[in-house]
């Protein structure tokens, strides 16, 4: 081999390099909660999750009486299920039941969220502070008794609504009352920022926790930012996350503030509209490399009524929605009532398990160098796609 300039490397290379690693570190978390579960905050209590999951394995015990009423609701009954075309769909309906009961009973919210915004309404300055002393209050008893869940936190309120002063008094207010209460703050914390209109409200908001930490002696204080505007969209960008010293942990979409600001109908305020996919793909592009975790947003709706039409209408309908985000790339969502639950797990455990054996043979055949079988040709992306998939599999079914 002749070269005539050598292996050193172009001037700025290294620099350039550098800067790639640590705008798009790649990789993903070893565990994503598959939903976020918002209570208002004045209804908040060391017994909500406890509520929530009883509530839910009721429904699902009352109306999923065995396999055939989980594959007619959940879609498993052949066809498409999950976005792939499956033979075998209605073979997961025992297995999706029985998943769904266990993990109703062991852990039925994997990420809670104290809301203080729109679920909680304007107060006056007393009354918030007294709620947020009594989330605090429960927050140390769950921690106590074990059932805080693996995700928590507040959402506050937005600087979009012209009081920055409220939100930051109740975020100072609730993490110094945890801290002092259960003695550190207890793993897994993150703070919701809601309605982030303007991009400079995300690096005072980053501020905000630099002073807390500094303050309590805590560290690693994270945030999560709601795309709820058109406007934001303009200022989502790669470098964003690195930007903000590593704080923005997620990136939630939120749908009714999104299709309202864009002019949408009422009956058209949906998850599954192209104007959301359109948003959901833009933070995709955004934030893909950084690290940053998307969620979707939620579904406004309870049963009617507690019959088993009414309560199975809301799954079938929640369950659509969720395999809609699925099939998008986005693996968490807001749950918002605890029929959502029911759903939620359902159509994640199916989606996952409908295609875990076919990933995993794929992965095997390509370590192997051996052909999958099929017809298909796998490329160097798709496999490391496929083993992505199957690590999240692992997480969201264990």
């Amino acid at each position: 081999m002749r070269v005539t300039v050598g292996d050193v490397p172009p001037a700025g290379f290294e620099e350039a390099y550098r800067a790639q690693r640590a705008r798009w570190p790649g990789g993903a978390a070893a565990w994503q909660p598959v939903h976020t579960v918002y209570v208002p905050a004045d209804r908040f209590s060391a017994a909500t999750v406890a509520d929530w999951g009883g509530e839910a394995l009721a429904l699902a015990e009352a109306h999923l009486a065995g396999p055939d009423e989980v594959a007619e609701v959940f879609g498993l009954t052949g066809g498409v299920a999950g976005g792939v075309a499956q033979g075998v769909t209605e073979e997961l309906a025992p297995g999706v039941r029985e998943r769904v009961l266990r993990k109703l009973a062991r852990e039925p919210v994997e990420d809670l969220r104290i809301d203080f915004e729109d679920g909680y309404g304007v107060r006056s300055a007393a009354e918030e502070d007294a709620h947020v002393e009594a989330a605090a209050e429960a927050v140390a008893a769950m921690r106590a008794a074990g059932t805080l869940p693996r995700r928590w936190g507040p959402r506050v309120k937005s600087f979009a609504d012209g009081d920055a002063g409220r939100a930051v008094r109740t975020l100072d207010g609730f993490v110094t009352e945890v801290v002092a209460r259960a003695g550190e703050l207890p793993p897994g914390f993150v703070v919701t920022f809601p309605k982030v209109l303007m991009a400079g409200y995300l690096g005072q908001f980053a501020a905000v926790l630099d002073r807390l930490e500094a303050r309590l002696g805590v560290a690693g204080l994270r945030f999560e930012m709601q795309v709820e505007a058109p406007q934001t969209l303009g200022f989502l960008r790669g470098d964003l996350a690195e930007s903000l010293g590593g704080r923005l942990s997620a990136a939630h979409f939120g749908v009714f503030d999104y299709t309202a600001a864009i002019g949408l109908p009422p009956h058209e305020q949906r998850l599954d509209h192209p104007a959301c996919d359109h948003a959901r793909h833009v933070m995709q592009v955004a934030f893909a490399g950084t690290g940053v975790e998307l969620s979707d947003g939620s579904l406004a709706a309870s049963p009617a009524s507690g019959s088993a039409a009414d309560v199975r209408a809301l799954w079938a309908r929640h369950a659509e929605l969720v395999r809609h985000s699925l099939r998008h790339g986005f693996h968490q969502g807001w749950d918002m009532h605890p029929s959502h639950l029911v759903s939620r797990f359902a159509t994640v455990y199916a989606f996952h398990l409908a295609t875990y054996d076919g990933y995993r043979d794929r992965v095997r055949a390509w370590e192997e160098r051996r052909a999958a079988g099929g017809g298909v040709m796998d490329e160097p992306a798709t496999v490391r796609t496929l083993a992505a998939a199957l690590r999240r599999a692992d997480a969201a079914l264990g």
